[in-house]
């Protein structure tokens, strides 16, 4: 019987786990830090549209970790940042009744935004499967997640990365659906992955302050740069009508504890952690050098983000006149 490693306690981790103990998925989640230990001590809040609970999770601290067997599958539901020092550990881990560490034995499951979390991952596990996850959901208060993804809690593209399909990716999307996710097996996931990166390139705008009009200008600019970089890089991209699974009538419900305009990027700032820029911004920027594209407003966005961090402020204290202003001055913008 297959069970779930979930690895990382954010708003998409402990959602999901919070999902498989409701369906009678076996799972096992493991975190770090205050948030896995409100967890283990009393439990996940775990607000959705339909209702707020208080459920208890089958949760382990990383300095005790349970004991990984045959049939488990490893799902990293850390963000991009954390994906080096995360497979690492896990990749050495040893499995029950095998010689070989987890790295060889067992398949991994990367949900991370960006295109660097699956290269990352495959230099330590044989077997990676992408996926593309959309959930409107926050982690911003210890033990607390919202989830307000209606009527699905989230929608899922996975499938063997680089490219491929398998009977494993199918089942692994089977549960998903179970667990009350919009969830679909696909051949090539590196093109959903890209997709996702040109969506994502705007999440860092909302932790600066600026007008709506603003906001959508500059994301249009951010992701038409991130389009042209992705395809002298080589890669396709998915496009919303290419799915096989319908998301008409999903999104994130009203009055769910959902904001628009704050993101997993937001998130991260409002609670003062490492946020994830440099692998959406940063890898647009990455790519851009390496094929001779400019991408000045990505690198402005990255630039402002950073000096955000310097100063240790909150979203909204940097405007989106610095955006411009950087822009301006960069040689890249000649």
């Amino acid at each position: 019987m297959t069970r779930y490693i979930i690895i990382g306690a954010g708003a998409v981790g402990a959602s999901l786990a919070a999902q498989f103990e409701s369906a009678g998925i076996a799972y096992a989640l493991v975190g770090r830090g205050a948030q896995i230990r409100h967890i283990r001590e009393h439990g996940l809040t775990y607000q959705r549209p339909t209702g707020t609970q208080q459920i208890r999770l089958n949760a382990f601290d990383t300095a005790d970790p349970p004991e990984l067997k045959a049939d488990d599958v490893l799902v990293l539901a850390v963000k991009a940042q954390d994906v080096e020092d995360a497979t690492a550990f896990w990749a050495r881990r040893p499995v029950a009744d095998k010689l070989e560490t987890a790295g060889f034995a067992l398949p991994l499951v990367t949900l991370q935004n960006g295109l660097a979390a699956e290269a990352v991952a495959s230099r330590r596990f044989a077997r990676v499967y992408g996926a593309s996850i959309l959930t409107p959901a926050r982690f911003t208060e210890v033990g607390t997640v919202v989830a307000g993804g209606s009527p699905q809690v989230g929608v899922v593209t996975l499938g063997i990365y680089p490219s491929g399909l398998d009977d494993l990716g199918r089942a692994i999307a089977g549960d998903l659906v179970k667990a009350n996710y919009l969830a679909e097996a696909r051949s090539d996931i590196t093109r959903w992955k890209a997709a996702k990166l040109v969506y994502n390139v705007k999440n860092a705008l909302e932790v600066f302050e600026g007008s709506a009009e603003d906001v959508a200008s500059i994301g249009e600019t951010l992701s038409q740069e991130a389009t042209r970089v992705l395809s002298a890089a080589g890669y396709e991209i998915a496009q919303p009508s290419e799915r096989q699974v319908s998301v008409a009538g999903w999104g994130a419900a009203p009055d769910s504890g959902i904001k628009s305009g704050q993101q997993s990027t937001w998130q991260s700032f409002a609670r003062g952690v490492p946020n994830e820029i440099d692998y959406l911004n940063g890898e647009i920027v990455q790519l851009g050098r390496i094929h001779g594209i400019e991408t000045p407003w990505n690198q402005a966005v990255q630039e402002a983000a950073a000096r955000l961090v310097l100063t240790g402020g909150q979203p909204g204290s940097i405007s989106l006149a610095e955006v411009r202003t950087i822009v301006r001055e960069s040689p890249l913008a000649a």
